[in-house]
């Protein structure tokens, strides 16, 4: 990679799914969206801001579905099996692309499987946050730190190929440093016993490393992303902090199954752009720590293309799943 970028794929699957709809006909009946993980994560609270405008826009109710399991990997097959009219859509994070090089359970090709509607928004990256007992209150601090004590400090992992694991295992590798990885279910459980000091750090998105910033129960030392967010004004970007070319940033597509008719990709991208540009939406999404992208289909396609690329080129350094 000439810059190491997270930001933390278009083929019809044949004669056995036509394209059964176009613009015209499109939609008739509600449209379902499935987010492949618990309720009231970022997918859900993305959604919740759009969700009333797309309504209004494409003339048919658009009703969240949460389908979790498997880190993403359950909701993302049951749409890649659906019938390609328009009516199922997949709203997920960058673990589209993330997951597939660290699970060999995978049923699925990211990019060959969908059909690419946008990339609707992303945010400022995630944020590197350590216990207080941990004696460090800088970055470089840190990596000294791991470096005197190899394979004694721990990053606290929310599942493999996640927006927790990614930049610790990037870090790791720009920086030559041994942390080890310990396993969660997800990042309640995690954040629960970095709270407790029972791991010392953890890549977190930014609203709930904020929370407890703020309270004095966590230190924030650095963000992925390739500039500052504004709620953490004084908390250095990790290339700011001294690793050259680190940027990780999650960001929130929007897929349909394969072979979807283009008007309907077209009609879709148009009420998403037209959504997030919304004032009101703008200003929720600010407080999210995020902001709206709607990226045209043709470019999302090659986006997705390009991280499911880099992923797979960290997976094979980190031996597609080996967390230490």
């Amino acid at each position: 990679m000439n810059r190491r970028t997270l930001m933390l794929g278009l083929t019809a699957l044949g004669c056995g799914r036509a394209m059964a709809q176009t613009a015209s006909d499109f939609p008739s009946k509600p449209i379902r969206v499935v987010v492949p993980s618990t309720p009231g994560g970022p997918p859900d609270l993305i959604l919740r801001a759009i969700g009333p405008k797309l309504t209004a826009a494409l003339g048919q109710p658009v009703i969240t579905e949460n389908r979790a399991g498997g880190g993403g990997i359950v909701g993302t097959a049951y749409v890649a099996r659906q019938p390609a009219d328009g009516h199922t859509w997949l709203f997920t994070t960058a673990s589209h692309t993330n997951i597939p090089p660290f699970n060999d359970n995978v049923s699925y090709d990211p990019v060959r499987d969908f059909t690419h509607v946008t990339l609707a928004a992303q945010n400022f990256g995630q944020a590197l946050v350590v216990h207080p007992g941990v004696p460090a209150t800088n970055l470089q601090e840190l990596l000294a730190l791991a470096r005197r004590q190899p394979g004694r400090l721990t990053y606290a992992n929310a599942g493999n190929g996640t927006a927790s694991h990614i930049p610790a295992e990037l870090m790791k590798t720009l920086t030559g440093t041994d942390i080890l990885s310990v396993p969660y279910r997800g990042v309640a459980e995690a954040t629960t016993d970095l709270l407790a000091g029972r791991v010392d750090m953890f890549f977190v998105g930014t609203q709930i490393a904020l929370q407890h910033v703020q309270t004095g129960a966590l230190r924030a030392v650095a963000l992925t992303g390739r500039r500052r967010w504004k709620g953490m004004p004084d908390v250095p970007t990790m290339e700011e902090a001294g690793v050259p070319g680190f940027e990780v940033v999650n960001w929130f597509g929007l897929w349909l199954p394969a072979g979807a008719a283009p008007e309907i990709v077209r009609r879709i991208h148009v009420a998403v752009a037209a959504a997030v540009r919304e004032p009101d939406v703008m200003q929720q999404f600010d407080t999210l720590g995020l902001e709206g992208v709607a990226m045209p289909p043709d470019e999302f396609a090659t986006f997705v293309a390009d991280q499911a690329r880099i992923a797979r080129e960290i997976g094979q350094r980190v031996n597609a799943g080996a967390t230490r």
